[in-house]
């Protein structure tokens, strides 16, 4: 079994309202000095077979179709 984690972020450039708003939350609780957060998010994965270069490659494929919007994210895939 091939274990991977997939972790996606905003590309540099794009807006992220959310990591804003975590910002001023933050903030609010009383932690200072929190300059910029920026938000993504994080996919586990767990593949039957024992090969990491074509588990590698079929994660790719999943970030490319489904799991990453190439337009505005990038995705970075680590095999565990």
């Amino acid at each position: 079994m091939i274990k991977a984690r997939v972790t996606v972020t905003l590309k540099n450039g794009v807006l992220d309202p959310q990591g804003k708003a975590i910002e001023g939350a933050l903030g609010t609780l009383g932690f200072d000095g929190v300059e910029q957060v920026r938000q993504g998010k994080v996919f586990d994965l767990e593949l039957a077979g024992t090969n990491a270069s074509e588990a590698e490659q079929q994660i790719t494929a999943m970030c490319e179709k489904l799991l990453a919007n190439t337009v505005i994210e990038n995705y970075a895939v680590e095999i565990l």
